[in-house]
């Protein structure tokens, strides 16, 4: 299992994925499931996945080289960002397909993923897209602002509540750091470390990144504060009354 999120906001966007993959409790690896794309000044991609990481890396290595072999149709020549997200749907289904045959299965079963693919070409807005096994994709609104892949039941109410359209872009990056924080402390096949990723809108920038490890001091501060601001609130509460509970 997995954790990814990305946010698309009014002044930028926040993505983040964790590294854990996990076919046991003996066998539990770091894999990169973040990837980014683009070219300085001109656009600027990144693609997320949860799900089979032999289709996910597939997926990755394929539209890799055919940037680097210069094809007419990759990633960097795209006209529109949901071409792009066309383009990882088609790739993922024809990886998965292969896999199937190869495996001679009759359904997807072990090989599907899922991606998530956000950022921004010059002169176009910045967009985000969910990018399902079928190859269909759906775009984040200014309703519905993120989305979510993998194990993300237990750092969605933290985004519900404290993420809209019009948020700090920096605000946004500490409420998916809780977000993550929430989902490790409570699934153990969500694990760190935690690659993030955030764009200034209209920068047209390719941001460096951060990975995120148990000994971030940052990262290590903030969820200690919410953790002890929680408990201090619990206790904090009006008491109920004495005969609520009759």
């Amino acid at each position: 299992m997995t954790y990814c999120a990305a946010i698309r906001l009014k002044d930028g966007m926040v993505f983040a994925s964790d590294t854990r993959t996990n076919a046991g409790v003996d066998h539990i690896s770091t894999f990169r499931k973040l990837y980014q794309y683009g070219i300085e000044g001109e656009r600027f991609m990144v693609l997320q996945t949860a799900g089979s990481l032999a289709t996910s890396q597939a997926v990755f290595n394929k539209l890799q080289n055919d940037i680097d072999q210069r094809l007419e149709s990759n990633l960097n020549t795209v006209t529109t960002l949901f071409d792009a997200a066309q383009m990882v749907g088609e790739c993922m289904r024809e990886k998965m397909n292969h896999a199937k045959k190869v495996a001679n299965a009759s359904v997807d079963g072990a090989f599907t993923s899922s991606f998530m693919l956000g950022g921004q070409i010059k002169g176009q807005p910045p967009e985000l897209y969910r990018i399902y096994p079928e190859g269909n994709c759906i775009k984040a609104t200014e309703d519905t602002p993120f989305f979510q892949l993998g194990e993300s039941k237990y750092g969605k109410p933290i985004l519900d509540r404290s993420v809209s359209y019009d948020t700090d872009v920096k605000h946004a990056a500490r409420a998916l750091m809780l977000s993550f924080d929430s989902t490790i402390h409570s699934n153990l096949s969500v694990g760190m470390p935690i690659d993030f990723v955030l764009y200034n809108n209209d920068s047209l920038t390719l941001p460096k990144g951060r990975r995120i490890d148990e000994h971030d001091a940052y990262f290590n501060t903030i969820r200690h504060q919410w953790s002890e601001a929680l408990r201090r609130t619990l206790v904090e509460l009006p008491k109920s009354p004495d005969d609520y509970w009759e």
